[in-house]
């Protein structure tokens, strides 16, 4: 497992939905070269989309922003080591926007 501790930035996820989006990141990182950033990033997608359900969208990187349209209760935006991680269910309806830099 990947040292050190992830820090949540921004969230709106239950904790246990936190707790799974860091260990699968961490995951991630054991199995893919840190700079990676495709693999890791498809590699917590489907987990997601296999626990969760479809519709899962992963983004994973040293630097980036965006701005997206997430359903309620499923986004999370952390940083672990020197990644960052931005973890989302997209949804048409109910719609949550948020900006991050």
């Amino acid at each position: 497992m990947l040292e050190g501790k992830g820090m949540v930035k921004e969230t709106d996820m239950p904790l246990k939905m936190q707790i799974q989006a860091m260990a699968s990141a961490s995951k991630a990182l054991d199995l893919y070269d840190v700079h990676d950033c495709i693999s890791v990033a498809a590699h917590i997608k489907k987990e997601f989309d296999k626990v969760y359900g479809l519709g899962w969208q992963c983004v994973v990187g040293f630097n980036f922003g965006c701005f997206f349209t997430h359903s309620p209760g499923t986004f999370i935006y952390f940083a672990l080591e020197t990644l960052n991680f931005l973890i989302y269910k997209g949804t048409s309806s109910h719609l949550s926007s948020l900006s991050v830099t």
